[in-house]
């Protein structure tokens, strides 16, 4: 097990590396001069010189991305082009957000995809199946945004029963940011609910077929027995994985939702710092959410070896 978690450690490693190689190398293909986004067209030519210099834009790109790369692990994320603040307190402040977000949608949306899923499975062509089928499909074929506005015209506008606007207080804790993350975990739920349950409800279904649940109900055990203790384990291994793509997109990516709902998350924050050419703000963002998305497939990782001991011996 030791070797198996070194050597995923070791692609984890090998992965950030070559991302922030390429990151770096999308940032300076982007149209447009920083100099000029920040003194405006206006700037004479010296003083937009000077600026590149100041910033180091006049040095070569290996110097530049080693000199980034060296700052950025050592825990000096650079200053902000925009807003002259330092970069690190606020993506920190931003992923504190979105991490609240993140993990109350990851509440709501396992348990309930999981439980449907195998609800589904164990109801197959059955009315109950093809309800949470249907119904499943119908809401994920909606755009983010459409889910959101209805959401705030029933829940909030209707019925007042959450507040419309989840712009929250710099700082709020997650107590005091609840009433205010309901709305926006719940859309992003039914985003990712048709996901997780069919993916759910096939593995159950093929679980169902194999030899050992046969044997496993002959030796006298109970459906809930068969069902909790042996066939989710070898069920839900897809699902792992659907779940740690999903939080990558949870923390970085709910751009639309972030926008419809007004919260202050990281998938914001990477607007504004595409919107005004920011290129380090852009930059600490993407690894950020590169080292999420590569921490939670490691975790799937781990959670698969544990699942089935076979794993760790490839």
């Amino acid at each position: 097990m030791t070797r198996y978690i070194l050597r995923r450690l070791g692609f984890l490693g090998l992965t950030l590396l070559l991302t922030s190689l390429i990151v770096f190398g999308i940032t300076q293909l982007l149209p447009g001069d920083v100099a000029r986004v920040i003194l405006g067209r206006e700037a004479s030519e010296t003083a937009l010189q000077a600026l590149r210099v100041e910033l180091g834009l006049d040095r070569p790109l290996p110097v530049q991305y080693l000199t980034w790369l060296g700052n950025f692990m050592a825990g000096d994320w650079g200053t902000s082009y925009s807003t002259g603040l330092p970069i690190r307190p606020l993506v920190q402040e931003r992923l504190g957000n979105s991490l609240m977000l993140g993990g109350l949608t990851l509440l709501f949306a396992v348990p309930l995809s999981v439980l449907l899923g195998v609800i589904a499975a164990l109801k197959q062509d059955k009315a109950a199946d093809n309800v949470i089928s249907v119904a499943s499909l119908s809401v994920v074929g909606l755009p983010e945004f459409v889910t959101g506005l209805v959401l705030i015209q029933v829940l909030a506008l209707r019925l007042g029963l959450f507040p419309a606007n989840s712009s929250i207080r710099p700082g709020a804790s997650f107590a005091e940011a609840l009433p205010y993350l309901i709305l926006p975990a719940l859309t992003a739920t039914l985003v990712l609910l048709a996901y997780v349950t069919r993916l759910t409800r096939a593995g159950v279904i093929e679980e169902l077929k194999q030899g050992y649940v046969r044997t496993a109900t002959l030796k006298g055990l109970s459906r809930h027995q068969v069902i909790g203790r042996h066939v989710l384990r070898n069920a839900l291994l897809p699902t792992i994985t659907v779940v740690a793509i999903s939080i990558g997109w949870l923390i970085s990516g709910l751009i639309v939702i972030e926008n419809v709902f007004n919260y202050p998350g990281l998938g914001r924050l990477m607007t504004f710092a595409i919107d005004r050419r920011d290129l380090p703000l852009m930059q600490a963002i993407t690894m950020l959410t590169v080292l999420i998305f590569a921490l939670a497939n490691l975790a799937a990782d781990l959670l698969y070896a544990y699942l089935n001991p076979r794993i760790r011996l490839q």
